[in-house]
């Protein structure tokens, strides 16, 4: 039996002209296209293909095989669509939720994945700070939420209807002005270290981030500037202004849009982990694949 891809390669050639521009749409190198085409020759115990200067065309064998993978791949392109129908991934919504780090530096390229895998799902995005995702997921507003949780906190109990699933854990970490003596070396700042800082306190009385909050005022370090709501585009702004300091998720520090020094923070227990929330009870096709997708783009969770 031939190989699909390699009869598809076949059909790409034919159409244009050549091996090279053949590579170049279907994402190959020519010398990789070559193997394909070789080891399909080989299978077909014939040579399918005439190489010269100006490209390669097909042999009379290559023609008749070319007819026929041309409806070979219709069919198989079609199953697909079929399949894709059965299982709930051609038409319907995927509606997601998701907080504003998350939306701006995790979601894109596997929403872009999604789309590749499943071009007939429309895909619905909404703006949910944590935990109201949660509560939305629940609700059936949205199929899917990214939310986050910190550490130090105490455990927050899920509705009984959904599960949340852990897609990157990272570390807190020092943020502050350009050129600040805390951020200028390369080992761990122990955070006794941030004793007397000005610290830009980020939303102190939210449930998600006392526990960080606690942990930094046992260190001694004095709140500056409250930043009530959870925003860190602020706090990263204030901090770049030499405001304060701040301690905020490594992801943040490192796409911050104002410049800041970084430091790691010693012994590391400050952390935040990014989950998926979804309905636990009952099939969601759609839902499913996009948390495939997601365990592929950052594996699962561990500590870095």
């Amino acid at each position: 039996m031939y190989d699909p891809v390699r009869l598809a390669a076949l059909v790409a050639v034919a159409e244009a002209g050549s091996i090279t521009r053949a590579a170049g749409r279907l994402g190959y190198t020519p010398p990789a296209l070559s193997q394909q085409l070789a080891k399909l020759e080989r299978e077909a115990g014939t040579a399918l293909l005439v190489r010269h200067h100006r490209g390669a065309r097909l042999t009379g064998a290559g023609e008749v095989l070319v007819a026929r993978a041309r409806r070979v791949l219709d069919e198989l392109e079609r199953a697909r669509h079929e399949l894709a129908r059965l299982t709930g991934l051609s038409g319907g919504t995927l509606r997601l939720g998701t907080f504003q780090t998350a939306g701006i530096h995790l979601l894109p390229p596997v929403l872009s994945a999604f789309r590749r895998e499943h071009p007939d799902v429309e895909l619905s995005v909404a703006d949910y700070e944590p935990p109201a995702g949660v509560a939305a997921v629940a609700a059936g507003e949205i199929d899917l939420a990214l939310t986050h949780t910190y550490q130090p906190a105490p455990a927050v109990p899920l509705p009984s209807s959904v599960g949340a699933e852990p897609v990157l854990v990272e570390e807190l970490v020092l943020v502050t002005a350009p050129g600040h003596a805390l951020t200028s070396g390369t080992s761990r700042l122990p955070l006794a270290d941030l004793a007397g800082q000005p610290l830009i306190s980020m939303a102190p009385d939210h449930p998600a981030r006392q526990g960080v909050e606690a942990a930094l005022a046992r260190a001694g370090a004095t709140p500056s500037v409250l930043v009530a709501t959870p925003g860190y585009v602020l706090v990263c702004a204030l901090v770049s202004a030499g405001l304060g300091v701040g301690v905020v998720p490594e992801m943040v520090a490192r796409t911050a849009a104002t410049p800041v020094g970084v430091r790691l923070l010693e012994p590391g227990e400050l952390r935040r982990t990014i989950s998926v929330v979804h309905r636990t009870d009952g099939t969601a096709p759609a839902a499913d694949a996009f948390r495939a997708l997601l365990r592929g783009a950052f594996g699962r969770a561990r500590h870095t």
